[in-house]
This record gives C-alpha cells, sequence and structure tokens, in this order.
C-alpha cells in the first residue's frame, strides 16, 4: 500500500535534512543519482500537495464599497498626501534632523485643512491611510473622517483595521442611521459595547434629551463600568435637564459613578448639589475685617459626613496629602463662583484673589478656584488667578503650576489667550511658556507668533544651549503662520558664537531656522494646494 500524501512529504523533508548520503527516498538505491531522484520526487509531490486541495464552499460575493459623495481632492493635494503619507517616522536614524521638514507632524494639519474642506480621500491612499491611523491613535479620528466610508468597507476586510470600525461613528456593521427610531433601540439593546458608545455620543450631539432617556431605560441593569463611561457622553452638551438624572446617579452603589455625577452636576452652578456645595465651602471661608489689612481666613472641615459622600467629596486623602485640606479643597472647587463675591465683601474675583490668606491655606484655596473656574468654564475668575503675564512670579497670583495656568488659559478666547501668553514670553522667555504654547490656537496670532521668534532670536544670540529649545521650535514649526516665513530670512546665516556658547550652536541655531522656514513656506504650500479650483473662464 503507496504511502500517504502528509508521511511521504514529511519522508522526503527528513531525507533532505539528513542528506542522500545518510539516506535515500525511498525505492532510490544510495549513489551518485540520489539527490537528482530527491529533487525529483520532491517536486512530484508538490503537485500532489497542490492538486489534492480539496473544494471549499464558496464565500459570499463581496458587496461593492458604498460611494464617496465628497468632492474629489485636486491633484496637486492628491501628490502631497501621498508623500505625507510615504514619509515614515524614523527614516532618518536619530541623531540632528538636519533642515528637512518632519513630514509626518504635517499630516494632523493637513488632513485638518482637507477635512474642513470637505473633500474625499482618493482610493488609492486608503490603504496607506488606514495604516498609519492604526500607528498614531492622534490621527484617528481626523484620518478616519476624511478616509470616509470606503475606509470602513476596507476595514472589514483586513484584520489590522478593526480598529476603524471601533473608532469611527458608524463603524459598527448594525449602526443605525440616527433618524431610525427603531433601530437605534435595536442597536442599544442588542450591540456591542462599543458600538453602545458610539451611538449614545452620536445621538448626544444631535438630540441630548433623547440620549439621555435611551441611558435610562437601561441604567438600572447596566455593569457599573459601562454605567461609568456611558455617564460620561452626558459631558455633551450638558444642561439643567440632566440635573434629575445625575442627582439619582449620586447614590449608584459604584464610587467612580458618584464622582462623575458629582463632577457633572457642580458644573452646573444652578443645580442643587452645587447650591449644597456652596453652603457647605462658604461656612469655612470668611474675610477678617479686625487685621490692619483684610485678610481671607480658612477652617477646614472637621469632619467628612454621609451628606458630603454623598455629593461626591471622597473621603480617604491621597497618600502625603492632610484630609481637612484634601476635604476643603472638594468642597470650594464644587461651589459655584458665584458664591464668592458676597460671602467675601462684595469684592470683585481680582481683588479676592489678591487678598492674603491667613496661616498658609492660599496655595490650597486658590488652587480650588482653578479647578473651578476651568470646570465652570469662567473666564473672569481665570482673568483674575492667572494675573497680568508681565508679574514678576511666573506662577500667577492663583496658579500653583504653569500646568494649572494653561488650564486657566483655555477658557479664555483666543485671541485673548494668544496676547497673555505673547506676554507672558516677553517677561518670562520661552523656558517657562512651553506648556502654554499647546493651548494657543493655531496658527498663531501674529502677536504670539514675534514673540517666539523675537525670544527663539534673543537665545541664539546669548549663545544658549540650543538643544534646550527644540520642543519650542518644533511647535513653531507646527504653529506660526506660514506668511511669517518672510520675516525669518535674516535668521538663516549662522551668527557669531559667543566664547562661552555651546560648542556647534550657532550652526544648530542656522539648521533650525532654515528648517523652521522651509516648513513653513510647505505648509504654506499645501493649503495652497486644498483651496478649491478656480473655475475656467
Amino acid at each position: 500500500m503507496a504511502a500517504s500524501l502528509p508521511d511521504q512529504w514529511e519522508e522526503l523533508v527528513t531525507t533532505a535534512l539528513l542528506g542522500t548520503d545518510r539516506r535515500t527516498p525511498p525505492g532510490v538505491a544510495p549513489g551518485p543519482q540520489a539527490p537528482s531522484a530527491l529533487l525529483d520526487a520532491a517536486a512530484a509531490a508538490t503537485v500532489r500537495r497542490r492538486a489534492g486541495l480539496r473544494p471549499a464552499r464558496p464565500a459570499e460575493r463581496l458587496r461593492p464599497a458604498p460611494e464617496d459623495p465628497r468632492p474629489p481632492l485636486p491633484p496637486a493635494a492628491a501628490r502631497r498626501l501621498a508623500a505625507l503619507l510615504a514619509d515614515r517616522p524614523g527614516a532618518s536614524g536619530g541623531g540632528r534632523r538636519g533642515a528637512a521638514p518632519d513630514l509626518m507632524e504635517l499630516l494632523p494639519q493637513w488632513l485638518q485643512a482637507a477635512n474642513a474642506r470637505g473633500y474625499a480621500a482618493p482610493p488609492q491612499a486608503l490603504p496607506a491611510l488606514l495604516d498609519t491611523a492604526r500607528g498614531r491613535t492622534d490621527l484617528r479620528p481626523a484620518a478616519l473622517r476624511f478616509a470616509g466610508p470606503r475606509a470602513l468597507w476596507l476595514a472589514r476586510l483586513n484584520p489590522d483595521w478593526r480598529f476603524a470600525l471601533r473608532a469611527a461613528p458608524g463603524g459598527g456593521p448594525s449602526a443605525p442611521d440616527l433618524r431610525d427610531p427603531q433601530g437605534i433601540r435595536r442597536l442599544w439593546q442588542e450591540g456591542l459595547f462599543a458600538e453602545r458608545v458610539t451611538l449614545l455620543t452620536a445621538l448626544r450631539s444631535r438630540d441630548a434629551a433623547a440620549a439621555r432617556a435611551l441611558l435610562e431605560e437601561t441604567w438600572a441593569t447596566e455593569r457599573a463600568e459601562d454605567r461609568l463611561m456611558f455617564l460620561d457622553s452626558l459631558r455633551a452638551g450638558l444642561g439643567p435637564d440632566d440635573e434629575t438624572f445625575l442627582e439619582r446617579a449620586l447614590a449608584d452603589r459604584s464610587r467612580n459613578v458618584r464622582a462623575t455625577a458629582a463632577e457633572l452636576l457642580s458644573a452646573l452652578p444652578a443645580s442643587a448639589l452645587a447650591a449644597r456645595m456652596a453652603v457647605r465651602a462658604a461656612a469655612c471661608v470668611a474675610v477678617d475685617r479686625t487685621q490692619d489689612v483684610p485678610t481671607v481666613v480658612v477652617e477646614a472641615p472637621h469632619e467628612c459626613d454621609a451628606a458630603m459622600e454623598r455629593d461626591g467629596v471622597v473621603a480617604k486623602a491621597p497618600a502625603g496629602r492632610g484630609e481637612r485640606s484634601w476635604w476643603l479643597g472638594q468642597l470650594v472647587e464644587a461651589a459655584p463662583l458665584g458664591t464668592w463675591p458676597g460671602r467675601l465683601g462684595g469684592r470683585t474675583p481680582e481683588e479676592i484673589v489678591a487678598l492674603p490668606v491667613a496661616d498658609g491655606w492660599q496655595g490650597e484655596l486658590h488652587g480650588a478656584w482653578c479647578r473651578a473656574a476651568v470646570r465652570q468654564r469662567d473666564a473672569e475668575w481665570s482673568r483674575a488667578l492667572l494675573g497680568e503675564p508681565s508679574a514678576p512670579e511666573a506662577g500667577g497670583p492663583g496658579a500653583v503650576s504653569l500646568a494649572e495656568r494653561a488650564r486657566l488659559l483655555a477658557t479664555l478666547d483666543a485671541g485673548e489667550r494668544a496676547a497673555w501668553v505673547a506676554g507672558f514670553i516677553e517677561t518670562h522667555g520661552l523656558s517657562e511658556a512651553f506648556q502654554l504654547l499647546g493651548v494657543c490656537a493655531v496658527p498663531w496670532a501674529p502677536p504670539l507668533g514675534r514673540a517666539v521668534v523675537d525670544a527663539l532670536n534673543i537665545a541664539r544670540d546669548a549663545g544658549s544651549y540650543p538643544w534646550s529649545f527644540s520642543g519650542v521650535m518644533g511647535l513653531a514649526e507646527r504653529c506660526l503662520d506660514p506668511s511669517e516665513a518672510s520675516r525669518l530670512d535674516a535668521l538663516l546665516a549662522i551668527p557669531d558664537e559667543p566664547e562661552d556658547a555651546a560648542p556647534g550652536a550657532g550652526s544648530y541655531w542656522s539648521e533650525a531656522f532654515q528648517r523652521l522656514v522651509t516648513t513653513l513656506r510647505l505648509r504654506g504650500a499645501m493649503l495652497a494646494e486644498l483651496a478649491p479650483e478656480e473655475p475656467a473662464p
């Protein structure tokens, strides 16, 4: 009886590994013809293996990709996209970057501009777009929005791209039209968790009340971790109509759910929870008028009772933190900022922040006011806590860190934000300003752009260690207005190096400014390529 095909193949492989001098194929005599006989037998067995495949059940015929109704990219912009996607991080092998722009760092702005103009992605670019979005989660929302419905069609065919089905609204195979109430209800009741989160988020942005009603229907049966994620979706469009539901969530059996509900309620200054927190916080803070200078005095809570815990106050303080200061910070943070002018003698926020605070409580009190200003998006209090950008203290009168200053700045409009940071840079330089620059709108307003370039120029002329400014230089490449490129031509020459300058600093600065100018001009060209083509006369 002949050997079965797998057994014969294994025998041939073993013979090839051992060599025909030690072992010959079945039915072949040892000698010089054995190697050829082995190869002939292997070739015949290969044909048998291929011919022996059994036919499989045919797969369902693939449906055509959906149409993308958006207008196509202009040809120049399509070529630019291909060049940006072809550039890979780390291709230069590390070390100095040289004067060449970093194309991958330009891709986010290109995608933002293309999405703003409503263009469709070229079909041939979709695989590279999906690969890029897979490797860079920060690019996913913009990349998937630009890639459009055809990218989701592709993602269902390649396991490496399945992330797109979870990340993109409508990515799930059963995601209904938001105008289909029965489809929405069916997906909410039967869908996977990721599909339900996507559905709730999308519905909340269109009809906040309908999204909340959908959540209320199944709230009691949801898992704690799911309730937390669903509750977080209420941040979009949060309003007074959500208060009743959030008040019920304060009694949830999950501490994290209770804390999130309390945070959301404290962002509604007219809510009952905010009023309760105002009473508690006001009992802890007052003005002592018996001293020569009116002074804020603080009497922190002596206990965290059950009612405070129900309203979201966490009783256990973190390691190294005093309990009373921990409780005080939570109360003041959750109290409406409108509480304090009436409580502290009719003073404005600026006057309140300027008051001395007794017994070392200033840091805790001002820090809590900072968090409240960010949570309640209160620009007046943010201005007071930020102080003047030219103040000698880089930390400001109320903010205890530059990170808090950055969060306060985010509550101001883009123009005011840029003007404040420009003034800060003129006084304190760039070393303290990196976090603040990150919250400014792109492209930077002209005063801010000029302040950054002037500070870089001063650092260069002073022979400062150049690599310490690489982060700001990278921000400038992405955020300066492209029209500023012509102003920078005078900075391209290698400057004379002071005796105490870092070795090679001059050539580094020249190289960095060349890269900055090249990048700005490239960004300007990118935006011009994305402009709609003028119709022929």
